[in-house]
Protein backbone atom coordinates (compact mmCIF):
# COMPACT_ATOMS: atom_id res chain seq x y z
CA UNK A 1 0.00 0.00 0.00
CA UNK A 2 1.24 3.47 -0.64
CA UNK A 3 0.01 6.73 0.76
CA UNK A 4 -0.03 9.78 -1.48
CA UNK A 5 -0.71 13.01 0.35
CA UNK A 6 -1.23 16.08 -1.81
CA UNK A 7 -0.50 19.32 0.04
CA UNK A 8 -1.21 19.67 3.72
CA UNK A 9 -4.81 20.50 4.42
CA UNK A 10 -4.01 24.00 5.67
CA UNK A 11 -2.52 24.96 2.30
CA UNK A 12 -4.62 26.25 -0.63
CA UNK A 13 -5.91 23.33 -2.67
CA UNK A 14 -4.63 20.77 -0.22
CA UNK A 15 -6.04 17.24 -0.19
CA UNK A 16 -4.89 13.74 0.63
CA UNK A 17 -5.21 10.41 -1.14
CA UNK A 18 -3.79 6.93 -0.68
CA UNK A 19 -2.56 4.27 -3.06
CA UNK A 20 -2.98 0.61 -2.20
CA UNK A 21 -1.61 -2.17 -4.37
CA UNK A 22 -1.32 -5.92 -4.78
CA UNK A 23 -3.65 -7.07 -2.02
CA UNK A 24 -3.99 -10.57 -3.56
CA UNK A 25 -7.05 -11.38 -1.48
CA UNK A 26 -7.45 -15.16 -1.58
CA UNK A 27 -3.72 -15.87 -1.41
CA UNK A 28 -2.93 -18.13 1.57
CA UNK A 29 0.45 -19.73 0.89
CA UNK A 30 3.46 -19.66 3.28
CA UNK A 31 4.60 -16.24 1.99
CA UNK A 32 1.47 -14.87 3.70
CA UNK A 33 -1.20 -17.27 5.00
CA UNK A 34 -3.70 -14.41 5.42
CA UNK A 35 -3.53 -11.79 2.66
CA UNK A 36 -7.00 -10.54 3.58
CA UNK A 37 -5.76 -10.00 7.12
CA UNK A 38 -2.82 -7.83 6.06
CA UNK A 39 -5.11 -5.77 3.82
CA UNK A 40 -7.29 -5.21 6.89
CA UNK A 41 -4.20 -4.22 8.91
CA UNK A 42 -3.33 -1.65 6.24
CA UNK A 43 -6.86 -0.24 6.26
CA UNK A 44 -6.89 -0.12 10.06
CA UNK A 45 -3.60 1.80 9.94
CA UNK A 46 -5.19 4.30 7.55
CA UNK A 47 -8.30 4.65 9.70
CA UNK A 48 -6.08 5.51 12.68
CA UNK A 49 -4.46 8.42 10.84
CA UNK A 50 -5.25 11.84 12.31
CA UNK A 51 -6.23 13.19 8.88
CA UNK A 52 -8.37 10.95 6.66
CA UNK A 53 -7.73 10.91 2.89
CA UNK A 54 -10.18 12.34 0.37
CA UNK A 55 -10.06 9.25 -1.87
CA UNK A 56 -8.03 6.15 -2.65
CA UNK A 57 -6.26 4.54 -5.61
CA UNK A 58 -5.80 0.78 -5.91
CA UNK A 59 -3.25 -0.18 -8.55
CA UNK A 60 -4.31 -3.74 -9.15
CA UNK A 61 -4.25 -7.37 -8.07
CA UNK A 62 -7.07 -6.79 -5.64
CA UNK A 63 -7.77 -10.52 -5.92
CA UNK A 64 -5.47 -13.48 -6.44
CA UNK A 65 -7.65 -15.60 -8.75
CA UNK A 66 -10.43 -13.20 -9.87
CA UNK A 67 -13.05 -15.02 -7.80
CA UNK A 68 -16.25 -13.24 -6.79
CA UNK A 69 -15.64 -14.29 -3.18
CA UNK A 70 -12.21 -12.63 -3.24
CA UNK A 71 -13.62 -9.37 -4.60
CA UNK A 72 -16.45 -9.59 -2.03
CA UNK A 73 -13.95 -9.92 0.83
CA UNK A 74 -11.77 -7.12 -0.49
CA UNK A 75 -14.78 -4.83 -0.88
CA UNK A 76 -15.90 -5.54 2.67
CA UNK A 77 -12.54 -4.31 3.97
CA UNK A 78 -12.20 -1.39 1.55
CA UNK A 79 -15.71 -0.16 2.31
CA UNK A 80 -14.49 0.61 5.80
CA UNK A 81 -12.53 3.53 4.35
CA UNK A 82 -15.78 5.44 3.73
CA UNK A 83 -14.39 7.35 0.72
CA UNK A 84 -14.23 6.83 -3.07
CA UNK A 85 -11.76 4.26 -4.39
CA UNK A 86 -10.43 4.43 -7.97
CA UNK A 87 -9.18 1.11 -9.36
CA UNK A 88 -7.08 -0.22 -12.21
CA UNK A 89 -6.74 -4.01 -12.62
CA UNK A 90 -3.74 -6.23 -12.23
CA UNK A 91 -3.32 -9.37 -14.27
CA UNK A 92 -4.64 -11.43 -11.33
CA UNK A 93 -7.94 -9.53 -11.58
CA UNK A 94 -8.53 -10.65 -15.18
CA UNK A 95 -8.15 -14.42 -14.84
CA UNK A 96 -11.82 -15.40 -15.05
CA UNK A 97 -13.44 -16.85 -18.15
CA UNK A 98 -14.96 -13.48 -18.97
CA UNK A 99 -11.54 -11.82 -19.32
CA UNK A 100 -12.14 -9.68 -16.28
CA UNK A 101 -15.94 -9.70 -16.36
CA UNK A 102 -16.16 -9.84 -12.55
CA UNK A 103 -13.64 -7.03 -12.13
CA UNK A 104 -15.20 -4.68 -14.68
CA UNK A 105 -18.72 -5.28 -13.38
CA UNK A 106 -17.59 -3.97 -10.00
CA UNK A 107 -14.93 -1.39 -10.78
CA UNK A 108 -15.07 -0.53 -14.48
CA UNK A 109 -18.26 1.54 -14.72
CA UNK A 110 -17.72 4.75 -16.68
CA UNK A 111 -14.30 3.74 -17.97
CA UNK A 112 -13.23 3.73 -21.61
CA UNK A 113 -12.00 0.88 -23.83
CA UNK A 114 -10.41 -1.82 -21.68
CA UNK A 115 -10.94 0.21 -18.52
CA UNK A 116 -8.87 3.40 -18.75
CA UNK A 117 -10.16 6.75 -17.46
CA UNK A 118 -9.13 10.09 -15.96
CA UNK A 119 -10.43 12.58 -13.41
CA UNK A 120 -9.44 15.87 -11.78
CA UNK A 121 -9.02 16.79 -8.14
CA UNK A 122 -8.09 20.29 -6.94
CA UNK A 123 -6.21 21.10 -10.13
CA UNK A 124 -4.37 17.76 -10.31
CA UNK A 125 -5.17 15.51 -13.29
CA UNK A 126 -5.27 11.76 -12.54
CA UNK A 127 -5.00 9.15 -15.32
CA UNK A 128 -5.74 5.45 -14.78
CA UNK A 129 -4.07 3.33 -17.47
CA UNK A 130 -4.54 -0.38 -18.23
CA UNK A 131 -1.43 -2.35 -19.18
CA UNK A 132 -2.49 -5.90 -18.22
CA UNK A 133 -5.29 -6.61 -20.71
CA UNK A 134 -2.92 -7.63 -23.54
CA UNK A 135 0.35 -8.80 -22.02
CA UNK A 136 3.33 -9.26 -24.30
CA UNK A 137 5.59 -12.35 -24.37
CA UNK A 138 7.37 -12.74 -21.06
CA UNK A 139 4.63 -10.84 -19.24
CA UNK A 140 5.54 -7.31 -20.29
CA UNK A 141 2.67 -4.87 -19.97
CA UNK A 142 1.12 -3.24 -23.00
CA UNK A 143 -1.05 -0.16 -23.47
CA UNK A 144 -2.00 -0.54 -27.13
CA UNK A 145 -2.75 1.92 -29.92
CA UNK A 146 -6.35 2.63 -28.89
CA UNK A 147 -5.42 3.58 -25.34
CA UNK A 148 -2.46 5.67 -26.49
CA UNK A 149 -4.74 7.58 -28.86
CA UNK A 150 -7.17 8.18 -25.99
CA UNK A 151 -4.30 9.39 -23.78
CA UNK A 152 -3.17 11.87 -26.44
CA UNK A 153 -6.71 13.21 -26.68
CA UNK A 154 -7.08 13.35 -22.89
CA UNK A 155 -3.92 15.45 -22.55
CA UNK A 156 -4.56 17.68 -25.56
CA UNK A 157 -5.07 21.31 -24.61
CA UNK A 158 -4.05 20.88 -20.97
CA UNK A 159 -1.64 23.44 -19.56
CA UNK A 160 1.93 22.25 -19.08
CA UNK A 161 1.68 23.52 -15.50
CA UNK A 162 -1.06 20.99 -14.66
CA UNK A 163 0.28 18.39 -12.19
CA UNK A 164 -0.27 14.90 -13.62
CA UNK A 165 -0.55 11.66 -11.64
CA UNK A 166 -0.60 8.46 -13.71
CA UNK A 167 -1.46 5.15 -12.07
CA UNK A 168 -1.28 1.68 -13.62
CA UNK A 169 -0.47 -1.82 -12.42
CA UNK A 170 2.76 -2.74 -14.22
CA UNK A 171 5.59 -0.16 -14.09
CA UNK A 172 5.78 2.22 -17.03
CA UNK A 173 9.53 1.83 -17.26
CA UNK A 174 11.50 -1.37 -17.70
CA UNK A 175 12.80 -2.54 -14.35
CA UNK A 176 13.59 -6.13 -15.34
CA UNK A 177 12.45 -7.29 -18.77
CA UNK A 178 13.30 -10.95 -18.10
CA UNK A 179 10.49 -11.02 -15.53
CA UNK A 180 8.07 -8.87 -17.50
CA UNK A 181 8.61 -5.94 -15.14
CA UNK A 182 7.96 -3.16 -17.60
CA UNK A 183 5.54 -1.95 -20.29
CA UNK A 184 6.46 -2.59 -23.91
CA UNK A 185 5.04 0.64 -25.35
CA UNK A 186 5.51 2.90 -22.34
CA UNK A 187 7.88 5.19 -24.28
CA UNK A 188 4.96 6.37 -26.41
CA UNK A 189 2.93 7.28 -23.33
CA UNK A 190 5.87 9.02 -21.68
CA UNK A 191 6.49 11.02 -24.84
CA UNK A 192 2.97 12.43 -24.48
CA UNK A 193 3.65 13.33 -20.84
CA UNK A 194 7.10 14.87 -21.11
CA UNK A 195 5.86 18.42 -21.82
CA UNK A 196 4.27 18.68 -18.36
CA UNK A 197 6.22 20.22 -15.52
CA UNK A 198 5.20 17.67 -12.87
CA UNK A 199 4.36 14.03 -13.65
CA UNK A 200 4.20 11.29 -11.03
CA UNK A 201 3.74 7.68 -12.12
CA UNK A 202 2.47 5.24 -9.48
CA UNK A 203 2.64 1.49 -10.10
CA UNK A 204 2.44 -1.81 -8.26
CA UNK A 205 3.07 -5.34 -9.57
CA UNK A 206 6.63 -5.88 -8.31
CA UNK A 207 5.70 -5.72 -4.58
CA UNK A 208 8.69 -3.57 -3.62
CA UNK A 209 9.86 0.03 -3.73
CA UNK A 210 11.73 1.22 -6.79
CA UNK A 211 12.08 4.87 -7.76
CA UNK A 212 13.48 6.76 -10.72
CA UNK A 213 13.30 10.33 -12.02
CA UNK A 214 13.65 11.26 -15.70
CA UNK A 215 13.30 14.97 -16.37
CA UNK A 216 9.99 16.05 -14.84
CA UNK A 217 8.68 12.47 -14.56
CA UNK A 218 9.03 10.66 -11.22
CA UNK A 219 8.37 6.90 -11.17
CA UNK A 220 7.46 5.04 -8.01
CA UNK A 221 6.45 1.43 -7.34
CA UNK A 222 4.65 0.54 -4.11
CA UNK A 223 4.96 -2.29 -1.66
CA UNK A 224 2.15 -4.84 -1.67
CA UNK A 225 -0.30 -5.50 1.11
CA UNK A 226 -0.26 -9.18 0.11
CA UNK A 227 3.27 -10.63 0.04
CA UNK A 228 6.84 -9.69 -0.97
CA UNK A 229 8.64 -10.67 -4.18
CA UNK A 230 12.38 -11.03 -4.77
CA UNK A 231 14.53 -8.16 -5.97
CA UNK A 232 15.14 -8.21 -9.74
CA UNK A 233 17.48 -11.00 -10.78
CA UNK A 234 17.98 -12.42 -7.27
CA UNK A 235 15.82 -15.52 -7.85
CA UNK A 236 15.10 -17.85 -10.77
CA UNK A 237 11.75 -16.15 -11.31
CA UNK A 238 9.37 -13.64 -9.69
CA UNK A 239 6.70 -14.76 -7.28
CA UNK A 240 5.86 -14.90 -3.59
CA UNK A 241 8.83 -15.30 -1.25
CA UNK A 242 8.65 -16.41 2.36
CA UNK A 243 10.62 -14.19 4.71
CA UNK A 244 11.64 -15.20 8.24
CA UNK A 245 8.83 -15.52 10.75
CA UNK A 246 7.96 -12.16 12.23
CA UNK A 247 9.55 -10.21 9.37
CA UNK A 248 6.67 -10.10 6.86
CA UNK A 249 5.32 -6.68 7.84
CA UNK A 250 8.71 -5.10 7.20
CA UNK A 251 8.14 -5.90 3.51
CA UNK A 252 4.55 -4.61 3.38
CA UNK A 253 3.84 -0.94 3.93
CA UNK A 254 2.73 2.52 2.97
CA UNK A 255 4.30 5.31 0.99
CA UNK A 256 3.75 8.89 2.08
CA UNK A 257 3.73 11.31 -0.84
CA UNK A 258 3.38 15.05 -0.25
CA UNK A 259 2.36 17.46 -2.98
CA UNK A 260 2.65 21.18 -2.27
CA UNK A 261 1.12 23.68 -4.67
CA UNK A 262 3.88 25.33 -6.69
CA UNK A 263 6.41 22.53 -6.22
CA UNK A 264 7.36 20.50 -9.29
CA UNK A 265 7.82 17.08 -7.67
CA UNK A 266 5.99 15.13 -5.01
CA UNK A 267 8.10 14.17 -1.99
CA UNK A 268 7.82 10.40 -1.52
CA UNK A 269 8.64 8.57 1.73
CA UNK A 270 7.99 4.84 2.21
CA UNK A 271 6.95 3.42 5.57
CA UNK A 272 6.75 -0.34 6.27
CA UNK A 273 3.55 -1.71 7.72
CA UNK A 274 5.47 -2.82 10.81
CA UNK A 275 6.80 0.69 11.51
Amino acid sequence: MSLAKAATLDEPGGFTFLQLSDSHVGFNKPANPDALGTLKEAVDKIKAMPSRPTFYLHTGDISHLSKDSEFDNADQVMNGLNAPVFYVPGEHDLLDDGAGKAYFARYGKGSKGAGWYSFDQNGVHFIGLINVADLKPGGLGNLGAEQLAWLADDLRGRSTSTPIVVFAHIPLWTIYAEWGWGTADSAQALDLLKRFGSVTVLNGHIHQVTQKVEGHVAFHTARATGFPQPAPGTAPSPGPIKVPDGQLRKYLGITDVTFIQGKEQLAIVDIPLAG
